[in-house]
């Protein structure tokens, strides 16, 4: 295998990467402080954060094409609900704003390939 398809099948490793996201938000959730505000955004960012991989996982084994179609279509729509609890984080704890940023453009990344991938079936 050339270093270049290794980089390719590294790059392009959706399972792996919506795994990473979602341990990520995982960490960006528990450093968050805990109180009346935060304790709804974080329950909902840990949940759509991580359902996109996990729905990734089950487009990956559909049973057929409209299955697949259905699983990539909530791929995308959780991380476009990831965007927004994001952005609200953001308002409810200012320090965090650096490391939201990152998660958010990785949200928004993921949004888009999941609505390409969903354009296309």
């Amino acid at each position: 295998m050339s270093n270049e398809s290794i980089r390719n099948e590294q790059k392009y490793d959706l399972e792996e990467r919506t795994a990473q996201f979602g341990e990520e938000i995982i960490r960006f959730s528990k450093d968050m402080p805990k109180n009346e505000v935060t304790r709804p955004l974080i329950n909902q960012l840990v949940t759509c954060g991580t359902s996109i991989g996990a729905n990734y996982c089950e487009a990956d084994d559909a049973e057929s094409r409209k299955d697949f179609k259905h699983k990539i279509g909530i791929c995308k729509k959780e991380a476009r609900e990831t965007k927004h609890f994001l952005r609200m984080s953001t308002i409810a704890v200012e320090s965090m704003q650096d490391r939201a940023k990152k998660l958010w453009n990785e949200a928004r990344e993921l949004n888009l390939i999941f609505n390409s991938i969903y354009k296309k079936l």
